[in-house]
């Protein structure tokens, strides 16, 4: 299951930076996590300030 992005999201971007497979973007209200493209390596949970990314 891909991982995804909660509203505890601060935008602060180190995800987007992180992901191996570009799978992050900024959305409306804080990042997403396209599911299509998410490879599910957990680089982004790892790196997220706020805990805010699980899977």
């Amino acid at each position: 299951m891909a991982y995804k992005i909660s509203d505890d999201c601060i935008s602060c971007g180190t995800c987007a930076g992180e992901c191996p497979v570009g799978a992050i973007s900024e959305g409306d209200s804080h990042f997403e996590i396209d599911e299509g493209t998410c490879v599910e390596c957990g680089t982004c949970a790892g790196v997220c300030p706020v805990g805010a990314i699980s899977n």
